[in-house]
């Protein structure tokens, strides 16, 4: 497997947009190094939102990508996460449980504190890492992998990221990022068969270099 620290603004696979997607870079880098003429095998395991950095897993064989697909579906992966948001959360740490319901035309998912038709559960765990100046550094552990699931929770307990403004922030970054970051993952290597951990350095920037 490939393992990515990706970028604010790369996209993980092809879209409507028509712009590079990572897994093409990712491809043409593996062609270079191991000299390999023709299509290069490359599977996608999981994505992260354009605006989103952090940790992107990609397989580089079909068996380890069909192991990989089992691992991150059956949740036998840890995934954490760094955000920084607007406000301090109502407790310092806290598992928030809500129910989130999908709008594709708007590419949004509102949290619901109960079930609604067509919902998913969402849950996920948050404890504050640092208080910065004007915004707070939460950690995240992810217990379920839904659509804009982070963004969304946080927002619904009135700390939204900076930067979001899909999720109530009030300006946008100036690069169009946000501050959310895929900061650590531990799974079974698929071949292997030992445990892997692997930290990601979120991207250079004032606020980020704060939390390091």
């Amino acid at each position: 497997m490939l393992i990515v620290n990706k970028r604010p603004g790369d996209i993980v696979q092809g879209d409507k947009t028509g712009d590079t997607p990572l897994s093409e870079v990712v491809k043409q880098y593996i062609a270079e190094k191991y000299n390999k003429p023709g299509a290069v095998f490359l599977g996608v395991v999981h994505r992260l939102d354009r605006p989103t950095s952090g940790i992107v897993v990609f397989a580089r064989t079909s068996k380890a990508l069909s192991r990989l697909n089992k691992m991150f579906s059956e949740r036998e992966t840890e995934k954490t996460y760094w955000a920084i948001v607007k406000n301090d959360p109502p407790k310092p740490s806290d598992r928030l449980v809500h129910y989130l319901k999908r709008n594709p035309k708007q590419n949004k998912s509102y949290a619901h504190s109960n079930e609604v038709p067509e919902s998913k559960k969402a849950i996920l765990s948050y404890s504050v890492a640092k208080k910065l100046d004007r915004y707070t550094l939460l950690e995240i552990d992810l217990e379920t992998g839904r659509h804009h699931q982070i963004r969304s929770q946080l927002s619904a307990i009135g700390c939204p990221i900076k930067g979001d403004l899909k999720y109530d922030f009030d300006r946008s970054n100036k690069d169009g990022s946000i501050h959310l970051h895929a900061r650590k993952l531990s799974l079974m290597h698929p071949v292997k068969k030992e445990p892997l951990t692997v930290i990601a350095p979120p991207p250079k920037d004032v606020l980020w270099d704060l939390c390091v």
